[in-house]
């Protein structure tokens, strides 16, 4: 059976509700789009890190729930990760992160169909080289997926950070990045100039989101666009996480993933592209009308 292989960070949220209560949630950017994936129906197996501790155990518990398989062992870290989540009164999440990322031992065969990797797994060290010579091991095999999810909180942002984007972005195949991550990397050029400067990489798309203003796919011979769906927003965690799991599913559907199929990924005609960023959309309504980082799960969208 076909796998998925995540690689990245796994972290408890601490969420401060407009409303004054605290709750906790099981999180993290590649835990998110893990999750989403197993619950879409699609084998995962997970590479990440936790300690054994409390939340650790938490987060054990919220993957193997989801049908997630751990493709290392986890307990690499003294503490589990933390990122406390204020959330304003337009739903938005504003973050501060108490993190350490590295990267265990890696039971890589069965080769994936597709490695995903994002957010703080790919940039921050001492983890980050390992993702980045996990990618170079198995592009000839895979497709790569990389979502920037930038977080100048814990990154900063700068020369550095931007080339730590960068260096990944020439390795993968397809590329998911927020305006405000182009904001954060790019900040005196527009928003498809930037977007550009990375698809110039390597990438056969870089597709950009914009919350509730929609998506774009971006690629050598232009853009294609979709609206966000309107939807009642509880909060913002997730949503990009999910967004990104729903167009490795659609494309998955479409039997456009692995290392043979990157002449027909970049040649995607428009309609195909809609359709992809469609079945993404409707998954990250579902995320941001229920609290936390709870993606939908396949029935929830057939």
């Amino acid at each position: 059976m076909d796998s998925v292989l995540v690689v990245g960070e796994s972290l408890v949220d601490i969420v401060h509700g407009a409303d004054g209560r605290t709750t906790e949630y099981a999180g993290g950017s590649a835990a998110n789009v893990a999750v989403a994936l197993a619950r879409l129906g699609r084998r995962v197996r997970f590479v990440t890190a936790w300690a054994d501790d409390e939340r650790g155990r938490v987060l054990a518990g919220h993957v193997a729930a989801a049908g997630v398989e751990l493709a290392g062992d986890p307990h690499v870290l003294t503490r589990t990760a933390t990122a406390a989540a204020t959330i304003g009164a337009d739903g938005v999440a504003t973050y501060e992160f108490d993190l350490e990322w590295r990267v265990p031992d890696v039971r890589d065969e069965p080769a994936p169909l597709v490695l995903h990797t994002c957010s703080l797994g790919a940039v921050l060290e001492p983890g980050a080289d390992g993702v980045l010579a996990l990618v170079e091991r198995l592009r000839d095999r895979a497709t790569i997926s990389y979502d920037v999810n930038a977080r100048p909180a814990i990154t900063g942002t700068g020369p550095q950070v931007v080339a730590l984007v960068e260096r990944m972005v020439s390795a993968s195949d397809i590329v998911k990045a927020s305006d405000e991550d182009l904001a954060a990397l790019y900040s005196t050029i527009p928003e498809e100039a930037a977007a550009r400067a990375l698809l110039a990489l390597g990438p056969a798309a870089v597709v950009v989101t914009r919350g509730g203003e929609g998506a774009t796919w971006v690629h050598e011979d232009g853009v294609v666009e979709v609206e966000s769906l309107p939807v009642r927003v509880a909060d913002t965690i997730g949503a990009g996480d999910t967004f990104g799991a729903a167009v490795i599913d659609a494309l998955w559907e479409r039997d456009l993933l692995g290392a043979d199929r990157r002449a027909q990924l970049r040649a995607l005609d428009p309609g195909t592209v809609a359709e992809v960023l469609a079945h993404a959309a409707r998954a990250a309504a579902v995320t941001v009308s229920r609290p936390g980082a709870d993606p939908p799960y396949r029935h929830e969208l057939d």
